[in-house]
């Protein structure tokens, strides 16, 4: 164990004996642990660590734009805005589907991939 562990362990410690956490809100509760198993490994801290400072995906953000322009679409009265709107829709569902079909291929290459190397005895 390194130093930085030990005085973390040793801090812990002490505010348990003092009761710093007696009172901490949702205690006795499980925790509300993400699925990130779709997420490469070497990306999940940087996921967590966006997900915490409320940033989303570009691909989940895309999904939230075609989300409320359908929901304009569906308000909207007066056929010019209308058919801009549906423009704009038709834009975001295009560019959202393209990058999922790049992802799905990104995803069955690296695991072929992986399963070549695994193979010839690398990693």
């Amino acid at each position: 164990m390194d130093i930085v562990a030990i005085i973390a362990e040793g801090r812990i410690r002490e505010a348990q004996e003092k009761g710093e956490f007696d009172n901490l809100s949702r205690k006795g509760q499980p925790l509300k642990l993400d699925d990130l198993s779709h997420v490469p490994e070497e990306l999940r801290a940087g996921y967590i660590i966006l997900k915490n400072a409320g940033v989303l995906p570009e691909e989940l953000e895309l999904k939230k734009e075609i989300i409320s322009l359908r929901k304009l679409v569906d308000c909207c009265q007066e056929g010019e805005e209308r058919n801009s709107l549906r423009k704009k829709l038709n834009q975001k569902i295009l560019r959202f589907e393209l990058m999922m079909e790049k992802k799905k291929v990104n995803t069955a290459l690296s695991n072929y991939k992986d399963r070549i190397y695994k193979r010839f005895g690398g990693y």
